[in-house]
């Protein structure tokens, strides 16, 4: 045996389970109780990881605020998992496409196709990360196994280049020197054993998406636990978006569609315009002058600074993602809140 296979041999996510052991000779449904059962383990894990979870999520709002990107890198099941994350941001959370972005080891093509070899390749990490990483930025290594070159490699190369780092891993055993904030899943030996596309990869997935939710909730991309900062690109979007300005705006389904439409599509703007009877420039005014926060926007009193305002101009940086219009604007006749108030 050499010693980079003794190495990976002793890592916690190939060992064998031995409640697993006979899982070729069980039922269909033998099967899938016996999984259900080892997934409870990965929601567990991630909960005894929330501290660390949380502390992650610290790093990326102050990372963000100050005007800087989140990068997920990683390679096979756990560079994915990254991809889909970030694929997911904009439509939920309004945010431009180059705020958070995904690194896959072996490039697009391996997104959906296997080319596991491509993860050995440290060198290609760090120059990937050199490609795509700036100081202030912070980047998300992803690895089930902790000790990916390709993951290790970015996440040094982002060190080097003075953005902040967290390493999501599913061996415990990994040297916390591995990142600047290292996130272990103890989910404990997989069903089918190395394969960690099963609880790691659950367990993975749970934790980005409480990392994405927990900051953009506390960036102001949230209000309440309503998704005012969506992107009606579809039919579906576009219903959830005349429901959120129908039940927050306080008007009907006609008059929030209408809305929406003049507000340019931005929820929050056409909220506002509903609520306070405004036309879509001091819609936008507001929005801008509470950092994005709706609710701010709707009580001028409060105050919209603190980490949430500082988080909105940092997205805004190049490019305006808080839902709230851009400053320019032609102020169209009478005010369509006014209008839907009649309706």
């Amino acid at each position: 045996m050499t010693a980079r296979a003794a190495r990976y041999g002793g890592l916690p996510t190939e060992r064998a389970d031995p409640r697993s052991q006979g899982l070729d000779r069980l039922s269909a449904l033998g099967i899938a109780r016996l999984m259900n059962a080892a997934d409870r383990q990965a929601v567990r894990a991630v909960g005894r990881a929330a501290p660390a979870i949380a502390r992650a999520v610290d790093d990326v709002v102050s990372a963000l605020g100050r005007g800087g990107r989140l990068i997920f890198v990683g390679a096979g099941t756990s560079g994915r998992l990254g991809v889909l994350e970030a694929a997911e941001c904009p439509p939920t959370f309004g945010t431009p496409p180059r705020l958070v972005q995904a690194v896959m080891a072996g490039g697009r093509p391996a997104v959906f196709r296997s080319r596991e070899g491509a993860e050995d390749d440290a060198r290609a990490g760090a120059r990937e990360v050199r490609r795509h990483v700036r100081a202030g930025d912070i980047v998300v290594g992803v690895a089930a196994s902790g000790v990916t070159p390709f993951v290790r490699g970015a996440l040094g190369a982002a060190r080097r280049r003075g953005a902040a780092t967290v390493l999501v891993t599913a061996n415990p055993g990994v040297a916390r020197r591995a990142a600047g904030r290292v996130i272990a899943l103890r989910v404990g030996p997989e069903v089918l054993a190395g394969s960690t596309r099963l609880k790691a990869g659950t367990a993975t997935k749970l934790t980005l998406n409480t990392l994405t939710t927990a900051a953009f909730a506390r960036l102001g991309k949230v209000h309440g636990n309503r998704m005012v900062d969506l992107r009606p690109g579809s039919a579906k979007l576009r219903a959830r978006a005349v429901v959120l300005v129908s039940e927050m705006g306080g008007v009907r389904a006609r008059a929030a569609a209408a809305l929406l439409r003049s507000a340019g599509d931005r929820v929050k703007a056409a909220i506002v315009m509903a609520r306070l009877g405004v036309g879509k420039v001091e819609a936008a005014r507001r929005l801008d002058a509470a950092g994005g926060r709706l609710d701010a926007a709707l009580a001028p009193g409060r105050a919209g600074a603190g980490e949430a305002a500082r988080g909105a101009r940092g997205i805004r940086a190049g490019r305006r993602a808080t839902g709230s219009l851009g400053a320019r604007g032609r102020r169209a006749g009478p005010s369509p809140a006014a209008k839907a108030r009649r309706g």
